[in-house]
């Protein structure tokens, strides 16, 4: 950084006092007076801060035991054998000045100077401060900054002797920060000295130098700066503004098939989730659509984008398979799990806002994306009922009492059940019939609003509990949003309503309602 001598040091001049015309004493006062600028007026010397001030150090001419002793203290403090005590003191910082670059990533400098007696202390701190300026991006081909300093040498002779040479950067030397340029065609490079300040340390680095010496930039913009962010993204903060998120997801799943994890809300940051198992971890955005694994395809290890941030997600050779990313998020994000075998556990966690936690526990409760799904009900195992038995249209007796579904309303919950199904369609409810722990509908088809393969007049739609949520009355009309399952054998091929899915009861508002979410989300 800057020396800390300033370049003018401005100084005090001494005390002094003078008779009028009728032999009177009276005060001068002090001035600022500049090795460069003696004898000037106040208002005409460059860097003079101040008026002139009234003298209160020189007394008049001592007429009692008090004026004594006021002009011993002022013989003592106006260097006229004293010693000064501390540091002077800092002028206020000049403008910053214009950006190095004209393109890309450049710095902007300010200054100040040191104001100080004669035999005081020179100031504590920095003379001059640099700070990262961003420029338009520099047009495709042109030269790089490093470069241009050493095209400079082109064609001039150098090393004492008339021959001439092309020069291009050298890197292999131990100070980035000096112009090491290389001569094409030969085996030895040649140090013009310093890079001008500004110059990347080396390509594609965001460190720049400083007078000589490689500085990265704090969270303040400032070079040579130490602040960072804190888990919250507050510059020098101390993770006093947001919430720690960290749950692990043990539910074991009913089913093979998609299970919700957690809903990772808007305005997340360090979000990381990872587990040990066959299974595969699956990201769904704000729009339905899958960002990785979905769709019972599993996707290569990398990086993605999601929500504004960049999703890294790694998969071991062993069973291992991690998912992060630094945030924050722009829009809500559904983490999943594709469960393949009995889930062992999976780890998450996150950095959430403290003025987001709250409606983020309000809305994945009435979602039914609470970070803790129900656990499936542990039930008697019952025989197979065989459908020929029971003719399709034969109600089934009323199941035994559940309990209470998570409410399941509003607008959010009805577009993103609306973007994330495969299919929804309206249909009347004719059969249930209860088979360990699913519960399997039998329904007419009457409209469909969505669908990404055919769809028959009479399907079965499947619940995975014995006490599905919402559960469905028979030989009522509801609007259903359904996923297709495939079981990893392709021996199954079903359509699944989620627990806490939407499935409502048709009503000409209801339908008005779900065509208007077709609008916000790509069919």
């Amino acid at each position: 950084m800057g020396k800390l001598r300033p370049e003018k040091e401005e100084h005090l001049a001494p005390c002094h006092t003078r008779r009028d015309e009728k032999g009177n004493s009276e005060r001068l006062s002090y001035y600022l007076k500049s090795h460069s600028q003696s004898g000037q007026s106040w208002g005409s010397t460059p860097g003079l801060l101040a008026p002139p001030l009234p003298c209160t150090l020189c007394p008049p001419r001592p007429r009692s035991l008090w004026n004594l002793l006021l002009l011993l203290w002022t013989f003592l403090n106006c260097g006229l054998g004293g010693n000064a005590q501390g540091p002077g003191e800092w002028t206020p910082w000049g403008s910053w000045s214009r950006c190095s670059s004209s393109c890309g990533r450049g710095l902007s400098v300010r200054s100040r100077r040191c104001i100080r007696f004669p035999r005081e202390e020179l100031c504590w701190g920095d003379t001059h401060e640099y700070r990262l300026c961003q420029q338009p991006d520099c047009p495709p081909g042109a030269m790089p900054f490093r470069d241009l300093q050493c095209a400079l040498y082109n064609g001039h002779p150098v090393l004492g002797t008339q021959k001439t040479y092309q020069w291009v950067p050298f890197y292999g030397a131990p100070n980035h920060c000096d112009l090491n340029c290389l001569a094409v065609g030969h085996d030895f490079y040649h140090s013009f000295g310093r890079v001008l300040d500004g110059t990347p340390c080396s390509p594609g680095a965001q460190d720049l130098c400083v007078a000589g010496r490689c500085l990265s930039a704090g969270c303040d913009g400032l070079l040579g700066s130490d602040a960072r962010e804190d888990r919250c993204g507050r510059c020098g903060g101390a993770n006093d503004s947001c919430l720690f998120v960290q749950r692990v997801f043990r539910d074991a799943g009913a089913f093979a098939g998609y299970w919700n994890v957690t809903l990772i809300p808007e305005g997340a940051r360090h979000i990381r989730a990872a587990h040990r198992s066959r299974n595969h971890l699956a990201l769904m955005g704000g729009d339905g659509r899958y960002v990785l694994n979905g769709n019972w395809a599993v996707s290569p290890a990398g990086t993605y984008e999601a929500a504004g941030t960049r999703v890294v997600y790694t998969r071991a050779t062993g069973p291992e398979e991690t998912l992060r990313a630094a945030g924050p998020t722009s829009q809500d994000l559904l983490l999943q799990v594709l469960l393949q075998e009995p889930n062992p556990g999976i780890e998450f966690e996150f950095w959430l806002p403290r003025e987001r936690y709250g409606p983020f526990q309000a809305q994945a409760q009435v979602l039914g994306w609470s970070p803790r799904q129900p656990q499936p009900r542990e039930v008697e195992p019952q025989p197979l009922e065989s459908p020929t038995v029971i003719p399709p249209r034969t109600p089934i007796p009323t199941p035994e009492p559940c309990p209470p579904c998570p409410d399941t309303r509003g607008r959010a919950h009805r577009l993103l059940h609306y973007c994330g199904s495969d299919f929804v369609f309206r249909a009347r409810v004719l059969g249930r019939v209860r088979q360990a722990q699913e519960t399997r509908y039998e329904v007419h088809v009457q409209l469909i609003y969505k669908n990404r393969s055919p769809l028959r007049a009479l399907e079965y739609v499947w619940a995975p509990s014995r006490c599905p949520c919402p559960p469905l009355a028979l030989h009522r009309d509801y609007l259903l949003a359904a996923r297709r399952l495939i079981s990893p054998d392709g021996t199954q091929d079903r359509l699944l309503l989620p627990h806490a899915g939407y499935a409502r009861l048709w009503s000409p508002a209801e339908d008005s309602r779900v065509r208007l979410a077709a609008r916000h989300c790509p069919l």
